[in-house]
C-alpha cells in the first residue's frame, strides 16, 4: 500500500470522526430545542431567560437569577484559578529544581483526576463551615466558586505545562545567548508563544466550571435569588436541572430542557468571543 494511499485513509477516517463529533453536537441541540417546543409555546424567550421568578408549582418559569449565579461562580473561579494555574506552572517549569518538578507534577495529574463530587464534599465539610463563621449560612457563591478554583486549577497548571514544553527551545537559547535575564525570557518569550495554547485550555476549563454540577449543588446553597454579595446561596442552572429533572413533567419538565439550551448557547457564546478576539491560530 502506497504512501499515498495510507494518507488519504486517514484523511478520510479523521474527516468521518470529525462530522461525527459536529453531528452528535447538533443533534444533542435539536434534542434540546424540540424537548423545548411545549415551553416557548406558552412562554417568550425574553421573559423566560429575563425573568426572576423559579416557581414551577405557580407555572413561573424565569431563569435571570439562575443564569447570574452561574456566571457569578465561573467568573470568580476563573479569576483565582487562571492566574494562580498559570504562575504555579511557571514556578514548576522554570524556578523549581527538576526533581520537584518531576514530583509536582505527578501530584497535580492525582488532583486532576480526583471526581468532582469528592471536592463537593470537601467544601461542604471544610468551606462551608468555614464561611459560616463569618456569614451564616456558609452555602454561598463564594463557597461554590472556591470549590470551583480547586477543581479548575490543576488542569489548568497541566495545561500550561504543555504549552510552555511546547515552546521552540532556540528561542530560549537565543535569549540566553543575547543575555536576557530568567523574567525577561518568561514575559517576552514564553508567554506569547504559549498564548494560544493557555487560551484554549482556559475556554475549556470555562465551560467546565459553567457546566459543574454535584460539586456546587452541595455548597451553594440552591436558593433561586440574584446575590447580594459573595456570602449569599444562590442556585445555578446545572444544579437546578440536577435537582428537579428528576420529578419535573410537562411544561416544567420542558423549561428544564430550554435551561440546558441556554447553557449549551452561553458555552457557545463564550468559545466564538475567545476565538473572535483572541484567534487560536498563530500569526505567521
Amino acid at each position: 500500500m502506497s504512501r499515498l494511499t495510507n494518507d488519504n485513509i486517514l484523511k478520510t477516517g479523521l474527516l468521518i470522526t470529525t462530522s461525527i463529533s459536529a453531528l452528535c453536537v447538533v443533534l444533542i441541540f435539536l434534542f434540546l430545542f424540540f424537548s423545548s417546543l411545549p415551553i416557548l409555546k406558552e412562554f417568550q424567550i425574553n421573559d423566560f431567560i429575563f425573568g426572576e421568578s423559579w416557581h414551577p408549582s405557580e407555572n413561573e418559569f424565569y431563569i435571570l437569577p439562575m443564569i447570574v449565579g452561574s456566571l457569578y461562580i465561573m467568573t470568580l473561579a476563573m479569576l483565582i484559578s487562571v492566574p494562580l494555574g498559570i504562575l504555579t506552572a511557571i514556578h514548576n517549569q522554570f524556578y523549581s529544581p527538576k526533581w520537584f518538578n518531576s514530583s509536582f507534577s505527578r501530584i497535580v495529574e492525582i488532583l486532576s483526576g480526583i471526581p468532582s463530587v469528592i471536592y463537593g464534599f470537601w467544601g461542604l465539610v471544610v468551606i462551608v463551615p468555614l464561611l459560616a463563621q463569618f456569614q451564616a449560612p456558609g452555602t454561598s457563591l463564594l463557597a461554590g466558586a472556591i470549590v470551583l478554583t480547586f477543581i479548575i486549577t490543576p488542569t489548568i497548571v497541566l495545561v500550561a505545562n504543555n504549552a510552555f514544553k511546547e515552546v521552540n527551545p532556540l528561542y530560549i537559547q537565543n535569549a540566553i545567548a543575547l543575555g536576557l535575564s530568567r523574567t525577561n525570557i518568561i514575559k517576552n518569550i514564553i508567554l506569547p508563544q504559549a498564548k494560544n495554547n493557555l487560551i484554549t485550555g482556559i475556554v475549556l476549563q470555562s465551560g467546565r466550571a459553567i457546566g459543574e454540577t454535584l460539586a456546587v449543588l452541595m455548597v451553594c446553597g440552591n436558593v433561586v435569588q440574584i446575590p447580594g454579595n459573595l456570602f449569599e446561596p444562590v442556585r445555578t442552572l446545572t444544579s437546578n436541572i440536577a435537582l428537579e429533572m428528576a420529578y419535573a413533567m410537562d411544561t416544567h419538565r420542558s423549561a428544564l430542557f430550554l435551561s440546558g439550551m441556554v447553557l449549551m448557547v452561553i458555552v457557545l457564546l463564550l468559545i466564538i468571543l475567545t476565538e473572535h478576539f483572541s484567534p487560536l491560530k498563530t500569526k505567521s
